[in-house]
């Protein structure tokens, strides 16, 4: 059912900046205290710079850019949740335990995925190189 009240265009926009404020204090948080997160960011790094070495095409482009978003996706959630529970209780809970163990499954699982892609992606490549 539409509002009989109108819209304010200024407070959608100021919405939409606290969000993307709040995106990014996320991504400080997840650098600031995830060690893997920051291994994940250099190999991202290496990973685009050898994209750009081998002269990678676009389709490959779009699949080496989606496996890194995916990595950086899976380790956010997975780092939101163990904030959480830790945040919930300090004391040993197996369904805790459990949910925090399949959130770092989701991320070995992205992770796998991406070398998997990166090993499809550059290897022939490299071999070309070489050869």
């Amino acid at each position: 059912m539409p509002s009989s009240h109108p819209q304010n265009p200024d407070r959608h926009r100021r919405h939409r900046f606290h969000s993307f404020a709040d995106a990014f204090r996320g991504i400080r948080v997840l650098m600031a205290t995830q060690a893997n997160a920051r291994l994940h960011a250099c190999a991202a790094l290496c990973t685009l710079l050898a994209g750009w070495w081998l002269q990678i095409e676009s389709g490959e482009w779009i699949v080496v850019i989606l496996c890194i978003s995916l990595v950086f996706a899976a380790e956010t959630i997975n780092t939101s949740l163990e904030f959480l529970s830790d945040r919930v209780t300090t004391l040993h809970d197996p369904l805790i335990g459990h949910a925090k163990d399949l959130a770092a499954a989701a991320v070995l699982f992205a992770s796998m995925g991406a070398a998997a892609v990166g090993v499809i992606v550059f290897v022939p490549k490299l071999l070309a190189l070489i050869s």
